[in-house]
């Protein structure tokens, strides 16, 4: 495991804040994609192209790109879930989207209004598109682990939504316990088989924290060769229409394991540290993260006077 490599994809912006009830202003959304940067983080998940009635918080997507258009040493991600979304994203300059179909019917239905077939028929009409026009794109398949009102969601069924994706080449399909009911087995098995369908392709995987498993989840992803982790500064987020879903993994917490394993994110924890304790602020809420709570070990200062 040590001398391996792991991407980080920096999620604050988009799930980490579209569920709070204090809307935060474009320039704190910029702040914050600006700390995220600062950290030695490349790529981040920045707004969602999403009707602003159902999800208040990111009415401000197009001011959002529109200020980092100048930045193009990071890459920003916009999530759609649809062709609507889609030509929102292509209008204000988007270079890179997240596409999500989810893997049961009914969250779908919840999720974004249609039905799963109606989703993939709008993945297949604007992959093409996005290709000529050079935008990167990712899938990803929203409860993939488990799904808040239908159970238990078979591997079977999650792998059959990969065999359809892949007719029209992704660059990524990501995996995503939206309601974090996954477990380690869970992480492995799933990712083995998107593996065995395409061995060359990019995986990645989005974990929440619901029920305390996120970590270990990442951690068995990386064992699985995983390329990219989402996570989230302070560790919040949550989904509006994930009944009880909590935070995905702090950014933090993610790389202090990482970084004592060995495997390299290029991520600097203290001024991650330094972001959610500056977010948890602006929210009024605590910061979930435990490595925020309890500080990073060994501790600076202590270790050299230890010396």
């Amino acid at each position: 495991m040590s001398g391996s490599k792991v991407e980080i994809v920096e999620v604050s912006p988009r799930d980490g804040i579209q569920n709070e009830p204090v809307l935060l202003s474009t320039a704190d959304k910029l702040a914050l994609i600006a700390a995220a940067k600062a950290a030695g983080i490349g790529r981040l998940e920045v707004a969602s192209f999403v009707n602003p009635k159902r999800v208040p918080q990111m009415a401000d997507a197009d001011a959002i790109f529109a200020a980092l258009a100048s930045d193009h040493a990071a890459r920003h991600i916009g999530l759609v879930l649809n062709a609507r979304g889609f030509e929102r994203a292509v209008d204000v300059g988007c270079r890179e989207i997240n596409y999500v179909v989810v893997a049961s019917e009914t969250f779908n239905q919840r999720n974004q209004g249609v039905s799963m077939a109606e989703t993939m028929a709008q993945w297949h009409a604007i992959a093409a598109p996005a290709k000529a026009a050079g935008i990167r794109n990712t899938v990803t398949i929203g409860a993939s682990f488990g799904c808040p009102f239908e159970g238990e969601v078979p591997l079977a069924t999650v792998l059959g939504v990969v065999e359809a994706l892949l007719a029209d080449a992704p660059d990524e399909i990501a995996f995503a316990d939206t309601i974090g009911c996954g477990v380690p087995g869970q992480v492995r098995a799933l990712l083995a088989g998107a593996r065995a369908l395409a061995p060359g392709l990019s995986l990645r995987c989005h974990f929440h924290d619901t029920r305390n498993t996120g970590i270990a989840n990442a951690l068995a992803a990386v064992e699985s060769g995983v390329d990219a982790l989402d996570a989230s500064i302070g560790g919040f987020g949550g989904c509006p229409f994930a009944p009880a879903a909590t935070g995905n993994i702090a950014t933090e917490d993610l790389v202090y394991m990482l970084d004592r394993m060995g495997v390299s994110t290029g991520v600097a924890i203290e001024p991650v540290m330094e972001a959610a304790r500056w977010l948890s602020g602006l929210l009024g809420k605590p910061v979930p993260s435990a490595l925020t709570r309890a500080g990073n070990f060994p501790h600076a200062q202590r270790a050299s006077q230890a010396a």
